[in-house]
Order: structure tokens, then C-alpha cells, then sequence
């Protein structure tokens, strides 16, 4: 993600504002430049962008509800935009307390989509491709008492638990499961892992490639989980895997350590909207200098984003703990780890080469 400015005033705006405190101006995000954009009142519901102003745009639908800030073309109007046409079931906005936490569900949808549409990965919906078209489903707990929605992904289909949106809900699930870090955005990016892994490796002939960086994934899925479940990560797992989780099967660490590669080209791209450079004063070498100057976007080696991973992470844990927070990146990344990254950083280039 990085930072917008207002194109009437220059102040900086970030990716969820919806209006300029200093110009007044309402503010909408047009998915097919990237970029926010002060916005000046056309006909009727349209709006004229100051960044495109040949071309009048209208909200998307969920703009309704305060849970969009996307842009449509005018004559598109009253339809939904990139991120929002992904959407499949969405909770009774008729329950007042149902739309709090669909809001934060859409914060970290249109973020991911933000991402892969910068990574240039194919997003077809599902009224495009029926078969493999990208979904979501988020659902309400039954009020019946019957069992509660689980997040998870089949074949496009990702169902995510409107309950997790509580704060006090996923904290404990994520005590519950042992889990270091847990977040809606980190549910995103972790179950379109399992999506991509149909796209790119399944059916994009890299099956082979994949295996033998990530293991056998033909193994019994269901066998492999109640297995992780009951008796835990192996006790040397930080040598190889990104997450206790990703080593329950290889499926799950190919979409652990696709989740966390989105966490890194995500952030680092942040990190460079504001400059930032790391150069710890007491250290006497210069392993944990970074300057991030570049765009992860663009980068050919996942070394150079895990160079300027490490010193960041660094960095921001080290102030987080100063808040009596707890880190902002509690994994450690091993050499495997990274090679694993590497073939997601690969998979992601060649996808991109060919398009």
C-alpha cells in the first residue's frame, strides 16, 4: 500500500479516505490507475476526478452503506466496483450490528485486491469464470445456536466468519489455536494463497517446481490437519516454515508463505512512501541498514525485499515493544523460508512476464 495526496490541496491522504479535512473534496479510489482521487460534483450522482478529469465516474453500490470508496465508470453507475464484484453472500445489512464488522471485512478485501491487482494476478469473478472465478462468502453465525462459519477456501469460494471482524472473537481464536499473529487482512491474503495455488501451480504446470520446494501436497489434507491439531509443529519448525500452521500440510505452507509474501510487498511499499531508512547507530556493521527506495512491486530478486524485510521488521517491532505492543512481525525467516518466498516471488514475475 502506499500513500495518495489530495490533487486539490497536496495534503497526503491514505487508501480508506473518503474526503479531504483539508480541501473539502470527496475523495474516490479509481482501481484502473491505482490511484485516489479528489473528486468535484458532475450531474446527477457522478463526480468528475481531478486525476482523470475526462472521464466522469460514479460510486460503487456499496458506497451505500459507507463500505466502499471505489470507483466505477459513469456508465457503470449503481454497479459494483472491482474489489465489491467478488463479493457473493454478504451478511443482513438489515441487522444493525451486522454492518460494523462487514465494513472491516471490505477494508482488508479492497486491500488485498489493491495488491493483486498490482501484481497483475488474474481476478476473474465468478460471473466470468464459474468453475474458478474468485469469491467471497462472508457469513453471520446462525442465530439458531447451529455450528459456528468457518473461514476457508474452496475451488475460487472464500468464506470468511463475520464474527472474527470482533476484535475480543479473533484474539480468542488465536489463542485458542496458539497462533502468534492473527488479523482479517492476514485471512485475505492466506486463504487467495490456496486459490492461487489452483491458478498458478495446479493448473499452470508448475506442480513439479512446486513439490519439490514445498513437499508433497498429494499427501491425505484431512489426515495431515487432525495430525497438526493433535500433536502440534514439530519442535524445529522455525527452521523451515513460516508459521507453525504452514507446516500442518503443504498446501497450507504454500499459502502461509503466500500470505506473508503479500504482507512484505504490501508494507515495503508503505515503507518507501515515506522514506524510510533504517541505520542503527550502535551496531557496528551494516546488516541492518536498509533504505527503501524502490517499488517491491517491481523488484527481480526476493533478496532484495528480504533485505529490506529484515532490518524493517526489526525496526518496527523493536518501537511496537517500546508501546507495549506486541511485534509487528513475530516470525523469524529461515533460509528455507525464504526459498520458499522466492518460488511465490517467481510464480507471481512469470504471471506477470507472460501478461
Amino acid at each position: 500500500m502506499r500513500l495518495f495526496r489530495c490533487q486539490a490541496c497536496d495534503q497526503v491522504l491514505y487508501f480508506e479516505n473518503t474526503r479531504c479535512e483539508k480541501s473539502g473534496n470527496v475523495l474516490g479510489f479509481l482501481p484502473e490507475i491505482g490511484l485516489l482521487s479528489a473528486l468535484e460534483p458532475a450531474q446527477g450522482d457522478l463526480w468528475q476526478p481531478l486525476v482523470r478529469p475526462d472521464r466522469q465516474q460514479a460510486f460503487c453500490a456499496n458506497a451505500a452503506w459507507q463500505a466502499c470508496n471505489w470507483m466505477v465508470p459513469s456508465e457503470e453507475e449503481g454497479g459494483f466496483c472491482l474489489a465489491c464484484r467478488h463479493n457473493r453472500t454478504i451478511p443482513d445489512l438489515n441487522i444493525a450490528a451486522n454492518l460494523p464488522p462487514w465494513r472491516k471485512w471490505q477494508d482488508a478485501i479492497h486491500r488485498l485486491i489493491y495488491t493483486l491487482r498490482r501484481l497483475r494476478l488474474p481476478l476473474k469473478t465468478r460471473a466470468e469464470d464459474p468453475e474458478h472465478g474468485l469469491t467471497f462468502d462472508v457469513m453471520a453465525d446462525p442465530v439458531d445456536g447451529g455450528p459456528k462459519v468457518m473461514t476457508g477456501h474452496d475451488n475460487g469460494v472464500i468464506t470468511f466468519a463475520l464474527a472474527e471482524a470482533d476484535d475480543a472473537e479473533r484474539e480468542a481464536r488465536r489463542a485458542a489455536m496458539g497462533e502468534p499473529f492473527r488479523t482479517l487482512l492476514g485471512h485475505v491474503r492466506h486463504e487467495t494463497g490456496h486459490h492461487f495455488w489452483d491458478l498458478l501451480v495446479r493448473d499452470g504446470g508448475k506442480l513439479e517446481a512446486c513439490r519439490a520446494v514445498f513437499g508433497d501436497d498429494s499427501q491425505d489434507y484431512g489426515a495431515a490437519l487432525q495430525r497438526h491439531y493433535n500433536e502440534g509443529p514439530p519442535p524445529d519448525w522455525q527452521n523451515a516454515y513460516v508459521s507453525t500452521y504452514a507446516t500442518a500440510h503443504p498446501w497450507e505452507d504454500f499459502a502461509e508463505t503466500w500470505a506473508h509474501y503479500l504482507h512484505i510487498v504490501d508494507t515495503l511499499e508503505m515503507a518507501a512512501s515515506f522514506g524510510l531508512k533504517v541505520a542503527p547507530k550502535v551496531a557496528r556493521t551494516d546488516d541492518l541498514d536498509a533504505e527503501i527506495d524502490f517499488d517491491p512491486y517491481k523488484v527481480e530478486s526476493i533478496q532484495t525485499l528480504v533485505e529490506a524485510w529484515l532490518p524493517l521488521t526489526f525496526a518496527v517491532n523493536s518501537l511496537n515493544r517500546c508501546m507495549g505492543s506486541a511485534d509487528l512481525y513475530p516470525f523469524v525467516l529461515s533460509p528455507p523460508a525464504i526459498r520458499k518466498l522466492g518460488f511465490v516471488h517467481d510464480l507471481i514475475r512469470g504471471v506477470r512476464a507472460a501478461a
